[in-house]
Order: structure tokens, then sequence, then C-alpha cells
């Protein structure tokens, strides 16, 4: 077997990557080297038993990469600064990350000195092309292998394959894909293939069991400086921890827990339940903190910009120089976004009871809303109101006639 010039493979531990170990290392005499990008979701039992899972399925080696705080600095921080939901109901919660995660594979590549990577991606989702995309952008020589998508290799046949050799099966045996980053969990399975049908209550992941008992409200606070989460309830702390103490509090109340059907990279529709508890309670307090600090405009230009930025990320885009463009107009909109925001934790529901700011447009009026003008007289307000007339009344008069 040559060693030179090992396969990496990307590595979830799934059936599919799983099976992709022997069946690589068998049809190319050659070592296979198992990478983890670990983008969230991964404590440190975790961690070893991937591991374990991987040198028993064959693999020379494992390499666990702590990609946490670079997928919050080149990804998530961007996500929160445009209230990223892609339909108006996901948060991105995975597959941002893959970007990131070729990177790294790449990056890994040049310090083991191989020239091939592997993905387990099937001919039907998403991920095959956010990998390739950023693979063949970062490196067009890479060797690229997909054998699970290129040999059209079905579940219940990469199950045959591993009992067969008597290898280790993944708990389930796939019976759910399951996807965990440090800004939620994606699930797919039977019933996400049909638009009608929702997961059992035993597949959630992250919220399961969570309608079983009326929990008792809870009052929380989110502190932000210029856009970025930095304090739960008065403790400071670092992005990766903050959204990670977001999701304990907030996945026992059922937070984040959805069904997104929407457009897929490759054309179709595509469906996955998802869960972002954390992702689900800090983009909801961004979003009103902004409403009280920036100006209508700039409210107004970020949102569809925000929107492509989300489009891009999730086919496999955010290698193009365009997203650099999009992140610094974001990043230059969160200047003022600095303020504490107060909610309410309920099942199933995220309540903002009040926001404030040192920056807040609120408070720099002199007026108040419906009650006192304060900036202007009554006949300002007279005048302002007959020249905003204006438009509509020269429509009316010009249609006089009667032609339309």
């Amino acid at each position: 077997m040559n060693t030179d010039n090992p396969i990496l493979l990307a590595f979830s531990g799934g059936l599919d990557t799983s099976f992709c170990i022997p069946w690589l290392s068998d049809t190319y005499q050659r070592p296979v080297v198992t990478v983890t990008v670990d983008t969230g979701g991964l404590d440190e039992v975790a961690r070893v038993a991937l591991e374990e899972h991987a040198m028993a399925l064959g693999a020379l080696r494992h390499v666990t990469v702590d990609a946490r705080q670079s997928f919050f600095d080149q990804v998530l921080r961007h996500l929160i600064f445009g209230n990223v939901r892609r339909g108006n109901l996901y948060p991105l919660c995975v597959g941002a990350e893959r970007v990131l995660q070729a990177q790294t594979m790449a990056h890994v590549c040049g310090e083991l000195g191989s020239r091939t990577v592997a993905h387990g991606c099937t001919a039907a989702g998403n991920d095959q092309v956010r990998f390739e995309v950023a693979l063949r952008t970062l490196d067009p020589a890479l060797e690229i292998l997909a054998p699970v998508r290129d040999n059209a290799w079905r579940r219940e046949q990469q199950i045959e394959f591993l009992e067969g050799k008597g290898l280790p099966v993944p708990a389930g045996g796939g019976a759910y894909s399951i996807n965990r980053g440090l800004w939620g969990v994606t699930i797919g399975g039977r019933e996400t293939l049909d638009s009608r049908e929702s997961i059992p209550e035993d597949a959630w992941v992250l919220t399961r069991g969570a309608f079983d008992t009326q929990l008792q409200d809870e009052r929380h606070t989110l502190a932000f400086e210029a856009g970025i989460p930095v304090a739960f309830d008065g403790n400071t702390l670092p992005p990766v921890a903050l959204i990670e103490a977001v999701e304990a509090v907030a996945a026992k109340f059922g937070i984040g827990r959805g069904i997104h059907l929407g457009d897929t990279v490759l054309g179709t529709k595509g469906r996955v339940a998802f869960e972002a508890p954390a992702a689900a309670a800090i983009l909801t307090a961004h979003r009103e903190l902004e409403k009280l600090t920036l100006s209508a405009a700039q409210l107004r230009v970020k949102e569809p910009l925000a929107g492509i930025y989300g489009d891009m990320l999730h086919e496999g885009q955010h290698l193009d120089p365009a997203c650099r463009d999009i992140e610094a107009l974001l990043a230059s909109s969160q200047v003022r976004v600095t303020g504490e925001v107060s909610f309410l934790l309920r099942p199933g529901q995220v309540f903002v009871e009040g926001v404030g700011s040192r920056h807040s447009l609120l408070a720099a009026t002199r007026g108040t809303y419906g009650e006192a003008a304060g900036e202007w007289t009554a006949a300002d307000a007279l005048g302002f109101s007959r020249m905003r007339s204006l438009p509509g009344m020269l429509y009316t008069r010009a249609g006089a006639d009667g032609e339309g």
C-alpha cells in the first residue's frame, strides 16, 4: 500500500463516511486519514468516540481540528449582522460551515503531503456542491473523490458492506441523517422526503421532549457590542461559549425547532428539520436592537444584501469576493448596534420584553410618538402631510378625464 499520498476523508462518523474508509482503502490501495473539522456540537467524549470509530474502520490516522472560533469569525458574525434566515425561517444552522471545512481540509492536505480529498456526499444533496466548489477554488489541482455519489451506493448496500467485513455500523444504521454545528442541528429522514409530515419526537436532538412538561417562563438578557453578542445574563463570554450557553438554556423550551422547505443548490425543492435554539434567541434579540439603533435607510439597504449573502453561503460561494464586499457593509452597519436586550423564554417562543442602547434613536428625539411633536410645530406637521399627499393628488388629477 502506497503511504506517500494518503486519501484525506472529511469524516462525520455517519454511515456514508464510515463506509468510505474501508471502501477507499480497498479500492485505491492507499491509506485513509480521517479529518473532522469541529464547527460546534462536539464535546470531548464525542471527539474521542469519533477517533475510535475511525480507527476501528481502518483509518491510518484521525485528525480533529477545532474550528469553532474561526467559524464564528468568518461566518456566524456576518449571519448575525444580517439577521439571516433562509425563507424567513431557517437560520442556516448547518451548511454555512462547509466552505470553512473545505478550507481546513485543503490546509491539512498541505501539511500531510496529500493531493487527494474525499467526502461522503450523495448526488442528491447540497454538500457535494459546497465542498467541491470550495476545494476547486482553493486548489484546482486537488483530486476529489466522492464514492457514495459516483457509485450510487444505497444505505442498505453500505450497511451490508460494513457488516460483511465485520466492521462497526453507526448506531441507528443511518435512519436519520443528523448534522450538528455551533449554530444548530439539521435532521433528514423518511418524513422530510415528503412535504406532509414532521419527524417523530424521538428524532429531535436538542429539543427532544421539550413540550412534554410545562416549564415556567424564564427571563434572560443578551448584551451586544457592535453587533456581536458579548454577555448572557450579565456574564461576559467569548462568542463561542456564549452561543453554547444560550443553546443549553433555550433548547429545553423547544426554541428554534422547525422544518424548512426551500430550494436546493441543484434547483429542486428540499426539506429538512432543524433545531437552532441559540440562533433563534440571538437573531431575535439582535434584530430588535437594530430597530432601535439603525436608521430606516440602513435597515432597508442591508436586508436584501443579507439575503444575497445567505444565498451565496447556501450555494457554497463563500469564497467569492462579493461576499467580502457584503461583509464590509454589514460590519459597517453594526458600529452603533450596542446595547442590551431583555427577553422571555416560553415553550416554543422568544418574546422580547425590552431593549436599550446608548445609541437609541428613540431616546434621541425630543418628541413622544403619538403624544407630543417636540421637534416640529402643528403647522410643520400640516405642511408635511400636504407635501406627502402631492404624488397621490397629481395622479388623481391626471386621471380625471376618465382614461384610467
